[in-house]
């Protein structure tokens, strides 16, 4: 069942998508060459605590996770996608790195992720994180009353393809509210005019995910969460939540 949200739960949903925007800001400014994944995490879990908000991530379980999640951030290096745990790994300069975080708010979420290089960046690097953001930007212009689930997933796929990249088979965004995933799924590839027809009061979180090798098959960690690229190539993940609205989408988790 998809939850409509107020305008009211819109609004508590921005200031979760506010503490968000803020926190990853600032990872992004302390994810120099040297820095521990783990010590961004515990910037993050103080910035939370500052905010007088909660980890969406923190000791979350599902079905499929050999345990509850340990960190406050996802900290995806290299040809990790998504889901990588913070660790004692230092970031190296050239580093492509994607950061997903989720906060709530009197019980309301938002989600969102980044991806940048640290230091110095090769061009394929930042053609492939300028492509998921173009593609995230498309799929958020779809967001709107009357348009189909199909036409965001067919936006975002359009372009990964169009670039040569892999989009990570069975992975893409999720309904949020009152908990991180809620119905529905939010296809990253779709055929276009197809699937759900968007209302005003739908919020969802839109998450391209893309390859560098082209390839949408992936593997597991041996931590079980991180999903790693099949062929060791560089992957970028970006995420907005995103309320659809009758003026059209509206991006929540901006400063």
């Amino acid at each position: 069942m998809i939850e409509m949200k107020t305008e009211a739960e819109v609004a508590v949903m921005r200031e979760a998508g506010r503490v968000v925007a803020t926190v990853l800001h600032a990872v992004r400014d302390h994810a120099a060459a040297g820095t521990s994944l783990r010590e961004l995490d515990d910037l993050a879990a103080n910035m939370l605590a500052d905010a007088g908000a909660k980890s969406s991530f923190l000791n979350y379980h599902p079905n499929w996770a050999p345990m509850p999640y340990p960190g406050v951030l996802c900290t995806s290096v290299n040809d990790a996608v998504v889901h990588g745990i913070p660790t004692e790994y230092r970031l190296r300069d050239g580093d492509l790195m994607s950061v997903d975080f989720g906060a709530s708010v009197d019980g309301w979420h938002g989600d969102a992720a980044i991806s940048f290089v640290v230091g110095n960046a090769e061009q394929a690097d930042l053609d492939l994180i300028a492509t998921a953001e173009e593609a995230l930007a498309a799929g958020i212009a779809q967001a709107r009353p009357g348009n189909r689930m199909g036409d965001i997933g067919h936006a975002i796929g359009v372009i990964g393809r169009a670039a040569g990249y892999g989009l990570t088979a069975d992975h893409g965004g999720h309904g949020i509210g009152r908990a991180m995933h809620e119905p529905p799924h939010v296809p990253n590839e779709a055929p276009p005019g197809k699937g759900l027809t968007l209302r005003a009061g739908m919020v969802f979180a839109i998450e391209p995910m893309f390859t560098a090798g082209g390839r949408d098959d992936y593997r597991y960690g041996e931590d079980g969460w991180t999903i790693h690229t099949i062929d060791g190539s560089r992957a970028a993940h970006v995420e907005h939540t995103v309320a659809v609205t009758e003026d059209g989408p509206r991006v929540l988790t901006v400063p």
